[in-house]
Parts: structure tokens; C-alpha cells; sequence
């Protein structure tokens, strides 16, 4: 919870845009003290007398709701030795008010899924559940609370400091994420984007109490806040009850503090170099662009595609292929004022940093010598455009999307960029390019002293009003139907059948806002005898599916997905190849016979071997200092009861890197043809489709591909491992890793499973509210992240029972002893106290809630076909299941508690720099 949402998600929100829609806006039925704005595309706007703006984008096709409260106010905001302060306030605001003393707690209980963030021009407050009137009058009235009445207090900032610290530190163990910090505060010389959100650590642990309630005091108010409410609501009553709850607030006497630095234009090359443990080489370059409301924007946004998109963009053919880096992109930022445009390169093991520099930088600011192409920008029009038509398929994440293009000026912003993007030419490209892509405007970045200095100034963008005011958008969508996702409706609306002897398919049809499609099918094959030996060439057999099949290359793979509109993935593990597409109604059909062509005749091209080989071998040697994959991997090997070769053993770094080297093209080739067939597993589909026309395409595609190897799922079993506890040494990383497990002989079919789940939810569950996060994040202030879960085993025949306990966390190294300590504590006292009516009540609440919730998902529910189909059962299953969770007393959750945790026989691995 409570993460800073920068970088990727700021880049990928600046390249989504709003599909086209055709219904007509209707407007609500005002109250008194609020008055309408300008509607675009089915989302209308509101605003109340104390200033507050409210959103409304109702959608019946989906049964949730997201309130999202976006304040103009982030890190941009903060004062020289106040960094940070934005981030650290976004944590205490979930702290409670007088009238709402346990936010966590009372979230917890309605099944209100939520987070906050806090980016460099905002902060945003949302949550997300079923729809239902009374939690959206509840979360209304809890954020027009907190808005002004928060507890910013003492006590709280001494205990949140330190887990604020700890998610810091946490961040300071990604080396990309280090870089990135270091070369933003060289590219700016006054601009407050040189600054993170997260702060400097010496601002966090000593900004005074009063400096920050003033800071709270000054931009939590109502005229500095959007309100967004989108999904399954009626208008006219939600607009209701966010006069009743807003509309007291009064607007405050202060004028908010304007902003007036502007970043001058650079003036040379400048560089920055990071030196810290790790095996993972990086070079990057940054360059000053325009704000998302200037005119070449757009252009900007179009050309991060064309260099960065993997496997067709410019990046990945002159640096990916020829082996110079493991991995490359290319990505513009999209804020209210000037922000960069990034390139970066990830380097293998032993690359040429050199030869890898000068290639990324030819290929970013030699763009005049080989002009990008008409071909090119309608490309990476096409790939926008299919982000953009994912993301209208629901509201939901329209709503969060708006807080980025509000925070940018205005929430218009949105269509208007869409629209600009539409108009982008070569020549426009091209043209962004060359003024802005130059080695003056570079930070990588040397000092060269230049007589004529050629500097790229960047242009003043025009008045967001003159973008925006009167603009009307395009028509609004069929929204599809109002499906209700309940287990009944879906039991009744699915179509289960066998194609030939074991392939078996389930096929729940609805109209889908959007027309959207999802596929899910997996093929099984091989049994324990046959796969011993061949696990690696098997687990490499999966990512080499769409690497180039017999008639197209992997380049021509991806580009007919995306002009399709569908996100498709194919892959393979020792014992199944999967297909997963999410694509529409009228592509479906193509999208599968492309997938199917794709699984049964690819091309192993060894180049595309090489540069797998090439990608995994970087991706070991990176983990070998890394505490959170070396504490995994020593727990791992402890609990591992498999023999080498066996198909479920678990191999060392060094035992990896072995087998990889031996891997041949030929391994895979024999691999696909001693195993592949798609005869049998399991086929679902929902959403958008034919239903008839798919069952005649899926006899055709699949039923008779049968595989050499009959498939027979290898039984696993409960083994007890006595308790070890393990100290790993990783130099110069700043924040640890806790692992621990206890084995438990445990099914999911067991009648004991319930009642140990809620046990383990109570213990571990919820990242604020469950006993560990209670005391050890809450109380003590030790870990930004710590919690349990469970894994029971499942079989179709008989009864597997490897189940298993486990708990994670991270600290700063010199606490990690006591985060232990706490761990050990807490599990001893949940043995000897139990838990207590009030918290199996409030835990099995939000548990049913999450259930619930997670069916009115497409991709959940596909998952759960599937498992249904696999493992021969129905939505009984699940109905016992809920009414379990429903009949719980406390008395069972103890008895549980006390037959299977056994806190003696905890095992713990502990990994960081204890120095």
C-alpha cells in the first residue's frame, strides 16, 4: 500500500488514450449547491461552491465502483528541506480522523480494495468495490473526513518515518531505480522534477510535525481536489451524496501558492555514474522535452514507440539482437511542466559498455541519417491505439488514468492528446527528433566545452483552456450488458464439453463493453518418467513459441497480434504449452488461428535462441546479489525433496547456468516434437464471441494434435523439514529480506482449510491491518512490507498435500533481528490466545468480498473455469466454499491453529548487508 507511482505507470498513462464511443451523455439531476461543467465522452463534470471538481463516468456493465480523489499537490510542492513530505503525509492520512480512528480496519471489513500514491504534480486517494450504495455513501464520507480532519500527529510520523525509511531502502536495492534517481537530479538545475517523490532520507526522519500539518492544512482542502466516480452508479444519487458530504466543507480564506520555476535550457552534455554491488550493468541517456499540454507531445509519444516497442522498434533490432544488451527501451514522461524523454539499455554479464553506449546514442540522435519511416510511426499509432481500446474496456481504470492528465493541467487533456497522436505524420516525428535528441540536451552525460553550443529550447505550451474549453469529444460506446457475476448466473450462462477424447472447454459468452474477448487454454503432456532430464529444455521451449514460426518471423508474429488489437501470449512449462488472448469479438477467430499456427509450427531461429540464452543468463547472474532471490533460492533448496533431473527439483544459480550453457536449438526442436499436442487440457473462453462459430474453430485447431507423451500429473506430498534459520551476506544493499516457512500436510478440499485460511488471513493477510502488519509496520515502525500466506496442495486423484506456511519481510538490515523476533512472537501468541470473534468476523468479510469481487473479472473467472475443468469440479465447489467461510466460529479457526502451526518447526532465511 501507499506506493509512489512514477516512472513506467506516469509513461504508460501518457501513451493510453480513450477509445472512440457512440451513446448518447445524459446529464444528472443537479443539487442545489453544484453546478455542471463540460461532459466528453460519457464522463461529465461538476463543481461545487467550495471549488472541489467531481467526475462521474457511470458504466453499468461491470458490478464495481472506484472513487478516486486526486489532490494537486506532490513533490513538486515541497520546500528545500521538506522533500519527501508529500509521499510521508500520504501514509498518515490512513492513520484515522477522530470520526474514523482505524481506516485500515473499517476498509478491511467492507471489501474496499484501496491504495494511495503520490507522483511529482499529484496524490490520489482510491478504492475500489461491489457495487453498493451504503460502502460508496461510507467511502465518500471517510474521504470528505480525512480531507480536513486527518490526525497528523507525533506519534504517528515517529512510527511511519521508520517504514517510510524502510520503502526507501527497499527502492535503493533496484539498481534501474537508482540510476534513474541519480541522473533526474543531475538533468534538472532548479526545477523541483529533480526531486523524487520518495525524498531524501535526512528530510524524511527530520521534518518537524508542525511543518507538515501546515503542509497538510495548506493543499488538502476541497479547491485543490478532484473527486472521480466512475462505474455502476446512478448520477443523480451519487451526486447527491457528494453534496451532502463535500458540500460542508468550506472553501479556505488562503490562495494557494503559485509556482513559478522554469527550467532552464542545458547547456552541455552532463553525466552521472552509480557504483554500487550489483552484476547488472546499465547505460541510459535523458533529454528535456515539452509538457503533455505543448504541441509535440503527441509526435514525442510516438516515437518513444517507434524506438522502444519490443521486438519491432529501432532499440531492440541495433542493440537486442545483435547481443550489445540484454534488454532496451525508450519511454517520454508526460507532467505539467518539462519533463525527459529516456533511453536505457540493460548490459549482460561482461558486455561491451562501450560499444553499447555509442550504439544507444546513434540510434537516438543519428535519427536524421536514417529518418523514421511512414511505416514506422503507423505502427506504433496501431500499438497506441490497441493500449487505448484495453483501457476504455473499463471504467474503472479510466478512472485512475484521468488522475495523471488532471495532474497535467486538466483531465481533457486525455481525448485531446488521443486526437493529437491520430494526426502524427513522419515529418512530425521526425522533426521532435531532431530538436530535441541532441547531445546538449543530453544527461548521460561529459562535460565538452563547445563554441557554438546548439541547445534545444523548449517551447512555452498554450493555455490549457485554449486546448480544451468547448471541446466535445467523440461519441460515447456501447457499454455492453449489465452481467451479474454471480456463481449462479455464471454456472448458468457457461457451456462445458469435451472436443475428442480429453480436451475440454468451457465457454461463457456476454456482451462486453468494448466487445472484448478472453482466452485461456492450456495442453497437457508428459508425465514424471518422460520429463526427468528435459526440464530445461522445456521451460525454454515456452519463450521461444513466438519467436518465429515456419512461415513468419517473430517481428511479423507481433505485428499481426497488434493489428488484430490482441494481447496474445504463448508459453510452455515442463509438463503444458499455454495460449492466452485478450483481443475482440470481430478478431477473435484470426487472433487463434495465428496462435494455433504459431504453437504447433514454430521456427526455433537460433539467433532468437542465442539472445534467450543471452536474457537468462543475465537474469541469474543478477539474482546472485540480490537478497530477496538469494533468501528465496537457500529456502527453496532446503525444502526441495527431489533428486537432479526430476522435473520439480530446484536448481542452483550455478546448476542453471550450467544447463543453459548446454542447451542446444536442437533440445528444444526434440522437446516440441517428443511432447507438444493440444488433444488434451483445457479450453475457456469469456466474453465478446460467437459461441458457435468458436466450437467448430476449436475442433478444427486442436482436437486431433495428440501428444507422443500421454499427459500424467505428478503426485507431490507432504515431507516434514526440521527448523534452520540462515543468515545470507549481500554487500552494499541497504534494505533485507525475511523468508520463513513451516511445511504443512494440507489440501484444499480439506475440511480444515477455511478455517487455517482465515487463521493465516488474521495472522498475515492485510499489508496494514493483519497482527503481523499491526505490530511490526504499525507499531513498531520496523517494515514497510510484511505478511503471510498459505498454500494447500491440490490433485484430481487421490490426495497431494504439500502444503505449506510462509511469511516475508523486508527491513532495514540492522532491524531485521527484530523483525524476526516479532514474527516468532506473534505466531506464538496467535497459538496461545487465538484470534477473536471480531476479527474472524471482519476477515471473512473482506475474504467473501474478494471473491466475490474477483468474478466480476474476466480473467478471474477464465481461472476459475479452467481449475473447475481440470480438476472436475463445479460452482458447488465454490458455493460450499463461501457458505464455510460464512458458518466459521471461532472455536474452529483455534482448533486449526493448534493442529497445524507448529511455530518450533519455523524455518527462517535472512539476506542483506548485516555489516
Amino acid at each position: 500500500m501507499l506506493k509512489m507511482r512514477m516512472g513506467a505507470l506516469v509513461i504508460a498513462l501518457s501513451l493510453v488514450m480513450v477509445s472512440t464511443v457512440h451513446a448518447k451523455e445524459e446529464r444528472a439531476v443537479l443539487p442545489s449547491a453544484m453546478v455542471a461543467g463540460p461532459c466528453v465522452e460519457g464522463i461529465c463534470e461538476y463543481r461545487l461552491q467550495n471549488g472541489m471538481r467531481v467526475l462521474l463516468f457511470p458504466d453499468a456493465s461491470k458490478p464495481t465502483v472506484t472513487v478516486n480523489l486526486v489532490y494537486g499537490v506532490g513533490s513538486m510542492h515541497e520546500n528545500y528541506g521538506e522533500t519527501g513530505m508529500a509521499h510521508l503525509l500520504e501514509h498518515l492520512l490512513f492513520k484515522g480522523t477522530p470520526k474514523h480512528p482505524d481506516i485500515p480496519g473499517e476498509m478491511q471489513k467492507r471489501g474496499v480494495s484501496n491504495n494511495a500514491t503520490t507522483s511529482l504534480d499529484r496524490t490520489n486517494y482510491f478504492g475500489s468495490f461491489p457495487a453498493n450504495d451504503e460502502t460508496l455513501d461510507w467511502l465518500l464520507a471517510l474521504e470528505a473526513d480525512r480531507m480536513v480532519n486527518s490526525r497528523i500527529a507525533k506519534t504517528d510520523l515517529d512510527s511511519e518515518m521508520t517504514v517510510v525509511r524502510n520503502e526507501m531502502e527497499a527502492a535503493d536495492n533496484n539498481p534501474g531505480g537508482v540510476l534513474m534517481k541519480r541522473m533526474r537530479s543531475v538533468a534538472f538545475d532548479w526545477h523541483n522534477y529533480a526531486n523524487m517523490p520518495i525524498g531524501a532520507r535526512s528530510d524524511v526522519e527530520n521534518v518537524p510535525i508542525t511543518n507538515l500539518q501546515a503542509f497538510y492544512r495548506t493543499w488538502y482542502q476541497p479547491d485543490n481536489a478532484v473527486l472521480i466516480v466512475a462505474g455502476r452508479i446512478d448520477s443523480t444519487i451519487a451526486l447527491q451524496r457528494i453534496a451532502t458530504h463535500f458540500g460542508p466543507l468550506k472553501k479556505p480564506l488562503r490562495t494557494l501558492p503559485a509556482l513559478h520555476t522554469v527550467e532552464p535550457t542545458q547547456d552541455g552534455e552532463r553525466e552521472v555514474t552509480v557504483r554500487r554491488g550489483s552484476d547488472l550493468a546499465m547505460v541510459a541517456a535523458s533529454y528535456h522535452v515539452p509538457a503533455l499540454a505543448q504541441a509535440d507531445s503527441a509526435a514525442l509519444a510516438v516515437l518513444a514507440d517507434v524506438l522502444g516497442d519490443n521486438p519491432n522498434g529501432r532499440l531492440y533490432k541495433a542493440l537486442m539482437e545483435p547481443k550489445l544488451a540484454a534488454f532496451a527501451m525508450a519511454a517520454r514522461e508526460s507532467f505539467r511542466d518539462p519533463g525527459l524523454f529516456t533511453v536505457l539499455g540493460v548490459l549482460p554479464k561482461d558486455g561491451d559498455a562501450g560499444k553499447a553506449e555509442s550504439e544507444l546514442l546513434r540510434q537516438v540522435e543519428s535519427i536524421a541519417a536514417r529518418p523514421i519511416s511512414d511505416e514506422e510511426v503507423a505502427a506504433a499509432k496501431q500499438r497506441i491505439g490497441n493500449g487505448l481500446e484495453k483501457l476504455t474496456s473499463d471504467v474503472n481504470a479510466v478512472a485512475m488514468a484521468l488522475s495523471e492528465f488532471q495532474a497535467a493541467g486538466d483531465w481533457r487533456l486525455l481525448f485531446v492528446q488521443r486526437d493529437a497522436i491520430a494526426k502524427v505524420s513522419a515529418v512530425d516525428v521526425n522533426r521532435v527528433a531532431a530538436a530535441y535528441l541532441k547531445s546538449s540536451n543530453r544527461t548521460l552525460g561529459r562535460f565538452v566545452p563547445t563554441a557554438a553550443p546548439d541547445r534545444a529550447v523548449i517551447p512555452a505550451a498554450a493555455p490549457v483552456a485554449s486546448l480544451v474549453d468547448g471541446y466535445v469529444g467523440r461519441a460515447v460506446a456501447d457499454s455492453g450488458e449489465a452481467f451479474e457475476a454471480t456463481l449462479e448466473n455464471i454456472a448458468a450462462r457457461t457451456e462445458t464439453f469435451t472436443l475428442g477424447d480429453r480436451l475440454k472447454v468451457s465457454l461463457l459468452p456476454k456482451r462486453n463493453r468494448g466487445q472484448t474477448v478472453t482466452l485461456a487454454a492450456i495442453f497437457r503432456f508428459g508425465d514424471e518418467k518422460t520429463i526427468t532430464g528435459r526440464s530445461t529444455a522445456a521451460t525454454s521451449v515456452g519463450p521461444m513459441l513466438m519467436m518465429g514460426s515456419t512461415t513468419m518471423s517473430r517481428a511479423q508474429i507481433a505485428a499481426r497480434f497488434d493489428a488484430l488489437g490482441t494481447q496474445a501470449m504463448l508459453g510452455g512449462v515442463a509438463q503444458s504449452a499455454t495460449i492466452r488472448l485478450d483481443g475482440k469479438r470481430d478478431t477473435l477467430a484470426e487472433a487463434l488461428a495465428l496462435a494455433a499456427d504459431v504453437l504447433r509450427n514454430p521456427a526455433f531461429p537460433p539467433d532468437q535462441f542465442e539472445q534467450l540464452r543471452l536474457q537468462a543468463v543475465t537474469g541469474v547472474d543478477f539474482q546472485r546479489k540480490e537478497p530477496g532471490a538469494l533468501a528465496s533460492m537457500a529456502l527453496a533448496q532446503y525444502f526441495d525433496p527431489w533428486p537432479k533431473g526430476h522435473p520439480l527439483h530446484v536448481d542452483s544459480f550455478d546448476e542453471s547456468l550450467a544447463k543453459l550453457q548446454a542447451l542446444s536449438i536442437e533440445d528444444l526442436r526434440a522437446f516440441h516434437r517428443d511432447f507438444y499436442g493440444t488433444a488434451e487440457g483445457e479450453v475457456v473462453v469469456v466474453g465478446d464471441f460467437d459461441a458457435v462459430a468458436l466450437k467448430t474453430q476449436l475442433q478444427t485447431l486442436f482436437a486431433d494434435w495428440k501428444s507422443p507423451a500421454p499427459y500424467a500429473p505428478i503426485a507431490t506430498h507432504y515431507r516434514e523439514r526440521a527448523a534452520l534459520r540462515e543468515s545470507l551476506i549481500t554487500p552494499d544493499k541497504p534494505n533485507a529480506v525475511l523468508l520463513a516457512r513451516q511445511n504443512l500436510s494440507l489440501n484444499l478440499a480439506d475440511v480444515d482449510f477455511p478455517a487455517l485460511s482465515i487463521a493465516v488471513g488474521i495472522l498475515g493477510g492485510d499489508p496494514l491491518k493483519a497482527r503481523l502488519a499491526s505490530r511490526i509496520r504499525q507499531k513498531d515502525g520496523l517494515s514497510y512490507s510484511v505478511g503471510a500466506g498459505l498454500q494447500a496442495d491440490e490433485s484430481r486423484t487421490g490426495r497431494d498435500d504439500n502444503g505449506s506456511l510462509s511469511i516475508q519481510a523486508i527491513a532495514a538490515p540492522e532491524n531485521a533481528g527484530k523483525v524476526e523476533a516479532a514474527v516468532r512472537e506473534e505466531l506464538v501468541r496467535l497459538l496461545a490466545d487465538g484470534v477473536t470473534e471480531q476479527e474472524l468476523r471482519d476477515t471473512v468479510s473482506a475474504r467473501l468480498i474478494a471473491r466475490e469481487q474477483s468474478r466480476a473479472n474476466d480473467s478471474a473467472v477464465a481461472g476459475l473455469l479452467g481449475n473447475q475443468l481440470y480438476y472436475g469440479r463445479s460452482m458447488q465447489f465454490e458455493a460450499a466454499r463461501d457458505a464455510a467461510y460464512r458458518a466459521l466460529t471461532v472455536e474452529q479457526v483455534n482448533a486449526a491453529i493448534r493442529k497445524y502451526l507448529k511455530p518450533e518447526q519455523l524455518s527462517v532465511f535472512v539476506a542483506g548487508d548485516f555489516k
